[in-house]
């Protein structure tokens, strides 16, 4: 079963293009959990006109984008999970390209083209763009897991729940336990048109809000939590 794990917010404007991109990807049996962040425009309404009994929908409201996605992960019940960010579309291809990989690997993250509003090319790689690598320091300091090009086995969910309080990106997260307990793979072919239009909840390739002690102390702090969960149980 593939569980394909969104977190939504005031998601209107793109939201359909991306459903429309992941449902007929799917079998009868997988299936799309939605948690919602108190979205005030039609997100819901568009959710509901799908009339799709494989969509799941959650309210997660206002409580940030690290605890939407938590919520949403923790409603899946799939052996192969799949983030998706409601602003992107998927290649047609992206789950059969990608389902080979998880029988071999813990993670999988595919590379994505980076477009604007319009779907117009802005950087044809984000792994070129990013010098992405593997490594638990490299992404411990420079994160290359870009959530809404990932996919992993449930065994790495069971590992990374529950986030730590202190954790300030989900993907982050889950890209270093799965460095840390499984075995990563970076696929080199572009599956998501990775869409930027200025309200993104993510700010890659924004300049970050948090100055150097703030970044000083989370990667502390993500060491600590590291630590605690290869050694804590």
């Amino acid at each position: 079963m593939i569980s394909v794990c969104m977190a939504t917010k005031d998601g209107g404007r793109f939201l359909d293009k991306q459903l429309d991109s992941i449902l007929p990807q799917l079998s009868y049996c997988d299936e799309l959990i939605i948690s919602d962040d108190h979205s005030t425009d039609d997100t819901f309404e568009i959710v509901k006109n799908y009339s799709d009994s494989r969509i799941r929908f959650f309210k997660n409201p206002k409580k940030g984008i690290v605890s939407n996605f938590e919520n949403s992960l923790k409603h899946s019940r799939g052996d192969f999970i799949f983030l998706a960010d409601q602003d992107d579309v998927w290649m047609p291809d992206k789950i059969q390209q990608t389902l080979p990989y998880l029988n071999e690997y813990n993670l999988v993250l595919s590379d994505c083209t980076i477009v604007d509003d319009q779907l117009a090319s802005l950087y044809p790689s984000f792994f070129d763009f990013n010098s992405s690598k593997k490594g638990l320091l490299r992404n411990l300091f420079s994160n290359s897991y870009m959530g809404c090009c990932m996919a992993f086995k449930r065994t790495i969910l069971t590992k990374a729940l529950p986030f730590p309080s202190r954790a300030m990106a989900h993907d982050q997260w889950l890209g270093l336990i799965a460095e840390l307990h499984g075995r990563v793979f970076f696929y080199p072919e572009k599956l998501v048109l990775h869409r930027r239009h200025g309200k993104n909840a993510s700010t890659t390739f924004q300049k970050s809000k948090f100055d150097f002690r703030d970044k000083f102390s989370h990667r502390l702090n993500l060491a600590a939590s590291l630590i605690e969960a290869r050694y804590g149980n």
